[in-house]
């Protein structure tokens, strides 16, 4: 991999103390894996902005990289903030970026969650709720019920999706499905929304597997590959 050109990953920031480490943990691993120079950055509520990671890489004298935007699906921050942010960086420093997929929820995705739910010891025959954020677009939530039903196609025990700003809920949904439940955060790093499921987890025995992080930098290097070709 060209060792001139870094990645920056985007998030999209929260207020939670925890998600600045977990972002920057995954572009150093991603990083030492693809022996690149890497950088974070965020949409909101988190710095530094795109515009400031840009600034310093530009300090350091590069003159291109890759944003990899780290969301799950094609909703409002992907299609809107990003381009946006990524145009306002650009024009503000002079640093040609060039914008990678999303992580999104494809074969690659089942496999980071596959590993995921065996590290946290979670079985094959342990039902399963899927927790994402929820997005007022319908097809992005479409994308997260469609990974749930191909999880639970590799698995001998049912897998909902549920959703920490929309319906279904996760006490809906877990009321619905075999006890014990185990709980499977499609989050990078902890968030707000996911802090009530660990309480949740706490209280009723429950096994929650941690937020995705590092093992999302394989995936993260593909589509920085990607898009440099």
């Amino acid at each position: 991999m060209p060792a001139d050109i870094p990645l920056i990953g985007l998030a999209h920031g929260s207020r939670h103390a925890g998600v600045s480490a977990s972002v920057s943990g995954l572009m150093a691993t991603a990083g030492r894996l693809g022996s690149i120079p890497t950088a974070a950055a965020y949409l909101d509520l988190t710095a530094p902005d795109l515009a400031a990671t840009a600034a310093a890489l530009v300090q350091q004298r590069f003159q291109r990289a890759v944003v990899a935007p780290l969301l799950f699906t094609s909703a409002f921050h992907a299609t809107v903030d990003v381009p946006q942010a990524v145009a306002a960086a650009s024009a503000e420093t002079g640093l040609e970026l060039v914008v990678a997929d999303i992580l999104g929820t494809g074969a690659d995705m089942l496999a980071v969650l596959t590993t995921s739910m065996a590290a946290a010891g979670i079985g094959d025959h342990a039902p399963v709720l899927l927790f994402s954020v929820g997005s007022s677009d319908e097809a992005a939530n479409d994308a997260i019920q469609s990974l749930a039903g191909r999880l639970e196609a590799t698995r001998s025990a049912p897998v909902r999706a549920a959703f920490g700003t929309r319906a279904p809920r996760a006490d809906a949904v877990l009321a619905e499905l075999p006890t014990p439940a185990a709980i499977v955060p499609l989050f990078i790093s902890p968030g707000l929304l996911l802090d009530p499921l660990v309480a949740l987890s706490d209280r009723r025995g429950l096994v929650l597997a941690p937020p995705l992080g590092d093992l999302l930098a394989p995936l993260l290097l593909q589509r920085y590959a990607a898009a440099l070709t």
